[in-house]
Parts: C-alpha cells; structure tokens; sequence
C-alpha cells in the first residue's frame, strides 16, 4: 500500500473520529456548569474601564 493511500485510509476512519471526540470534549468543557463564571468575567474584559476614555499618554508626548 502508497503512503498518500495509508495515510488517506488512516484520516478517513481514525483520525476523523478522535477529532470528533476531541471537539466534543472541547464543546463540554466550555458549557460545563462551572465555568459559567470563568467566561462572563473574561466576556467583560473589554468593557472593564467603560466609565473613562482610553486616553494613549505615548501619543500626547
């Protein structure tokens, strides 16, 4: 059997199915229930100084 062969064979069957798994595992870990608060702290970061304008001290000098 050819390499390109083999290794078609090989991403076809095997590797298909761990990378499936592997997104399932990746799908699970995000909507775990613990980790609700772990990505609304870091979905906030860009409004964290809303209160005042970004103000670039580099730029001013």
């Amino acid at each position: 059997m050819e390499t390109y062969s083999l290794l078609r064979e090989f991403a076809d069957s095997w590797m298909l199915l761990f990378l499936f798994v592997f997104f399932l595992g990746i799908v699970f870990w995000v909507f775990r229930p613990g980790s609700k608060k772990t990505y609304a702290e870091t979905a906030n970061i860009p409004f964290q100084h809303d209160d005042k304008p970004y103000i670039d001290e580099e730029a001013q000098k």
